[in-house]
């Protein structure tokens, strides 16, 4: 099992941007073979929690939902076990609570991008980000 805690969210204006990180309790594989995924969700009021981006533990590859293409950056430094959320251009539909999340290891990386949510076992507590425009 791993904690995750998330931080970096707050309230900007439309067009502004949020750095958010998630810790992880321990250090995750970056074995090829042995990858999880790891992931940024996010929830808005009254809607289903939605995926916004992944990437596998065992490789830099990078999938995002079409609606934060070209503005949102995932990334990962496995030596301080943290990964980010770069939100640049935020829209209103940007607002929610933002969740990290990662699934078990031995999920192949080409399968991290489709990876059903209910595959993920460890979420964080979340942050809330709040876009005015």
């Amino acid at each position: 099992q791993v904690q995750l805690v998330e931080s970096g969210g707050g309230s900007v204006q439309a067009g502004g941007s949020l750095r958010l990180s998630c810790v992880a309790s321990r250090s995750i594989s970056t074995s090829l073979s042995n990858s999880a995924c790891m992931a940024w969700f996010r929830q808005a009021p009254g809607k289903e929690r939605e995926m916004v981006a992944n990437m596998p533990t065992g490789n830099s590859f990078t999938t995002y939902d079409a609606s934060v293409k070209g503005r949102f950056t995932i990334s990962r430094d496995a030596a301080k076990k943290t990964m980010y959320l770069q939100m640049n251009a935020l829209k209103a539909e940007d607002a929610g609570i933002y969740y990290c999340a990662i699934s078990p290891a031995g999920v192949a990386w080409y399968d991290c991008g489709a990876l059903d949510r209910s595959r993920y076992t460890d979420w964080g507590q979340g942050t809330q980000v709040t876009v005015s425009s």
